[in-house]
């Protein structure tokens, strides 16, 4: 089951996060080594049109990932509501969301 969490992203402006995932049950650092992370952030979850986050995996062994989007992939998102997801992937194709939710971006007045 992943976490809910609403995220606001500044139209025009770059976007930034750091997500640590830790074991459910330990509360420890989750090990990433040998997975890869994906994102993407859409209008409704039927909405064919999708913009993806850039997704790094910053520390493996602490288990932190980085979502970003430049200013210029910001400034084209229409200001409202949106959904996103972040999902990593395991070298045995096993795919895990760990975090979801609503992605509000707020409309941009300096151009």
């Amino acid at each position: 089951m992943s976490n809910y969490y609403e995220i606001t992203i500044d139209q025009g402006s770059t976007f930034a996060m750091t997500i640590e995932l830790k074991d459910y049950f330990t509360n420890d650092p989750l090990n990433l080594e040998n997975y890869t992370a994906r994102s993407q952030i859409r209008k409704n979850y039927d909405s064919p049109t999708s913009n993806s986050f850039i997704v790094s995996i910053q520390d493996a062994a602490n288990g932190n990932i980085s979502m970003s989007m430049s200013s210029s992939n910001t400034a084209n998102l229409k200001p409202g509501r949106y959904v996103y997801d972040l999902e990593i992937e395991d070298d045995d194709n096993t795919v895990t969301r760990v975090i979801q939710g609503v992605a509000v971006v707020s409309p941009q007045v300096t151009r």
